[in-house]
This record gives C-alpha cells, structure tokens and sequence, in this order.
C-alpha cells in the first residue's frame, strides 16, 4: 500500500514519514517538542485507504500498545472541530497496514468504546499530555482507535 507523499502534506509529516521509510528504526521516534510535549514519542504509520479517492494515505501517529497485543492511536487532529481525514477513511474500510518501527503488517480498526476507551484515553494521555488540550479544544469527541493485527 505505499505511495507517493502529497505535496499538499505539511513539511514535518513527510519528512517523518520519510525518515520511517528510509531508517524504520530512526523514524518510529518522534521528537514530541515539535507538537507540543516533550521527549521523544514512538510512533506507526498508518495507511487507510481513501474513502472517496480509494488512493492509500500514510501518516505517522503517535501510539501505544496494548496489553493484548494491539496498538492504540488517537484522532486528535489538534483538537480541530472535524475528525481527521484517516479517521474518515477507516470508518469506510477499517482493513489498514501498519508499520511499527521495521515490522509491517494488516491490520482491522475498530473505535475503542466504554471502558475500554477511557483506560486506553489516560494511557494515551499520560504518554502525550496534549491530548488533553485537544480535547478542551473542541466539542467533539475525540475517538480512541484500536489497531488489531491480522497475522
């Protein structure tokens, strides 16, 4: 599913996106300063597919893993009113690749819900602080989404 970065892409996206293709290890880091927090952060690309131009997208997000062997990223999107493109794309078609540092795989997305949500939200959270700041910023809900591996 790799693909030519859009020009429209803002210049520290592909750059990232960039770096994680040419040196997986270097680029699954990400320099947390850059938005906003501090440290650096580990990070995936993930690749939807779109769901008007059927064209896949990659971006790098920030992520965790989970206890049972899935990873975690959040549609933030800043806090914008609007959820992010990615997020549009795979409620279309949750079936994604991921890439976690050299390791790519396919994968199956699903919103994170309850409970769930709200454990793997504080995780997210006390990993990346502006989170919290996004949230405040907008009305909307931000999702919590959970990559499940198809291996």
């Amino acid at each position: 599913m790799a693909q030519k970065i859009p020009d429209s892409m803002p210049d520290w996206i592909r750059e990232h996106i960039e770096l994680y293709r040419r040196d997986p290890e270097k680029g699954h880091f990400w320099d947390a300063s850059l938005g906003g927090g501090s440290g650096m952060l580990t990070t995936l690309l993930l690749t939807t597919t779109g769901r008007k131009s059927g064209e896949p997208l990659t971006l790098p997000l920030i992520y965790r893993p989970t206890n049972d062997g899935n990873y975690c990223v959040i549609a933030s999107k800043g806090g914008a009113p609007a959820h992010p493109a990615w997020y549009l794309n795979l409620q279309a078609n949750p079936r994604v690749e991921v890439q976690v540092a050299s390791d790519r795989f396919p994968a199956m997305a699903r919103d994170a819900v309850g409970e769930e949500r709200e454990k793997l939200w504080e995780i997210m959270v006390n990993y990346y602080a502006p989170y919290t700041k996004y949230q405040a910023a907008t009305e909307r809900r931000i999702p919590v989404v959970v990559l499940e591996p198809i291996r």
